[in-house]
């Protein structure tokens, strides 16, 4: 009966990675029908990638414009190039903005197998429903909106998502040298993806330190300790324990064998940095770092608006409450907190402001700028959107959730410019490692999905414009 299952859902799994291929390739063909020039961010990186194409690599050859590493552009060589010397095609057909692009699209498809993978890994595996619910979630995420997107533009979405999940993957399984080095590849697509190298190290961390907590749990129980009483005091047992637990050399030694080739990664990240002069290559000029503490707010409420078939209801509306009420003067000091944040690191970059070809420029100009109260009135929301997203992750270990909450906010808070393509890996991150849900939310949650890049689709296939200083074609887009 295993086996046939087992089956069954190897068929399913097939089916829908078909259908969904299928599909994409025929998105792709629209692509290329309507956009048979560079578009956005492509005129930097597909001119690039093609002198990389004819065996231009000096540095005097690359455009300073560009502020990631040259990944996609090596990658791209190595599959198109190879397509030239077996099907004896020509150089202006191997290197032209189809096949390039065309890369992203078998990206997509190492990205569906990868999820999962990821979910059968994750996910326990004891319901008789559970494989359709992994088929569906794999599904689901795999059209996931901002992500899918980019399927279709020469951009470095898809390969960033590729390796930074097949490097979580390969930490799952134990395999940390190998983790490491696809970490090393996800980096070379976009620099903080370094983050997600670290989130893996502090999976294997996070796992150690669960097992030593659960003994310690275990120790006090049998000894008969009086508990410690007050509003924090799981907060102050769990940072005795870390205290404990991180001046003990052989806890220590134990963590360095198992994490040193991240560690090597971090180290080789930091000698990247002290020689460049910084994490961003190229023009440096709108990429600033800075507080920008409310990004997370806004991640927060991009995660609850894709994901509200499982963090929005009223049941879970009702708990929220429930427990503010019994913890207000906890929550009364989160809200005033979070109110100082936005009202003193709220930023607007200029992209932001002056791109209208972005969706967040009218969420920014129509929300935000119209009304300034507005950002203050939404921060029970961002707590309350918050809170649910800890809420459906309480599966996972403290020490899982801290390590993420951490990386989190390292990939998000330094970024000043508000870019949903920013909150594309966090999120994936996070989907993956809530619990299955029921198939009813699976399928209103794709079929949301449908919907929303069927618009965007429309929208930005159909509905041009053109800039009164510009004879070019304008798109709306994410």
């Amino acid at each position: 009966m295993g086996a046939g299952m087992a089956q069954l859902e190897g068929y399913y799994f097939s089916a829908a990675l078909s259908c969904t291929f299928l599909v994409s390739c025929l998105l792709f063909s629209a692509f290329s029908r309507a956009l048979r020039e560079p578009y956005m961010d492509e005129i930097f990186h597909l001119p690039q990638a093609q002198r990389y194409c004819e065996g231009h690599f000096s540095l005097s050859q690359w455009d300073p414009m560009i502020t990631t590493l040259p990944g996609l552009y090596l990658l791209s060589v190595g599959v198109v190039k190879p397509a030239s010397w077996i099907f004896g095609w020509s150089e202006h057909v191997v290197c032209s903005i189809g096949m390039l692009r065309f890369v992203n699209l078998l990206f997509s498809v190492g990205n569906f197998y990868l999820l999962y993978l990821l979910f059968r890994k994750v996910q326990p595996r004891h319901k008789a429903a559970s494989s359709i619910q992994r088929i569906l979630s794999t599904l689901t995420l795999a059209v996931f909106p901002t992500l899918y997107f980019f399927n279709f533009l020469y951009y470095t979405e898809a390969g960033s998502m590729f390796f930074t999940l097949f490097a979580y993957l390969m930490c799952l399984y134990g395999n940390h040298k190998t983790s490491a080095l696809l970490g090393f590849c996800g980096f070379m697509f976009r620099q903080t993806n370094i983050i997600w190298a670290v989130f893996c190290a502090g999976n294997v961390i996070a796992q150690k330190l669960t097992e030593a907590w659960k003994t310690e749990l275990q120790k006090k129980k049998e000894e008969r300790l009086p508990p410690i009483k007050g509003p924090f005091s799981e907060f102050r047992k769990i940072l005795q324990f870390l205290l404990a637990y991180s001046t003990s050399f052989k806890n220590l030694s134990v963590l360095f064998l198992l994490t040193w080739p991240y560690i090597l990664l971090v180290f080789l990240f930091c000698v990247f940095v002290v020689v460049n002069g910084g994490i961003v290559i190229g023009d440096r000029s709108s990429h600033e770092a800075c507080l920008h503490f409310p990004q997370l707010f806004y991640f927060f409420s991009f995660t609850l608006f894709f994901s509200f078939p499982h963090l929005l209801s009223p049941g879970k509306i009702r708990a929220f409450l429930s427990l503010v009420w019994k913890r207000r003067i906890q929550f009364f000091m989160i809200t005033l907190v979070s109110l100082f944040l936005v009202w003193k690191f709220t930023y607007a970059h200029k992209y932001l402001l002056a791109d209208n070809r972005h969706y967040t420029f009218y969420v920014w100009k129509r929300v935000f700028q119209r009304y300034e109260i507005m950002k203050y009135l939404l921060v029970p929301v961002y707590i309350f959107a918050g809170w649910s997203i800890a809420d459906s992750l309480k599966s996972k270990s403290i020490f899982w959730n801290l390590m993420f909450f951490i990386c989190l906010f390292t990939v998000t808070v330094p970024q000043k410019l508000l870019e949903f393509r920013y909150f594309i890996l966090p999120y994936v991150i996070y989907r993956l490692n809530i619990p299955l849900p029921p198939i009813s939310r699976l399928v209103c949650e794709l079929g949301c999905y449908a919907v929303v890049n069927f618009l965007t689709f429309y929208v930005f296939l159909n509905k041009t414009f053109q800039w009164p200083d510009s004879q070019d074609i304008q798109r709306f887009m994410w």
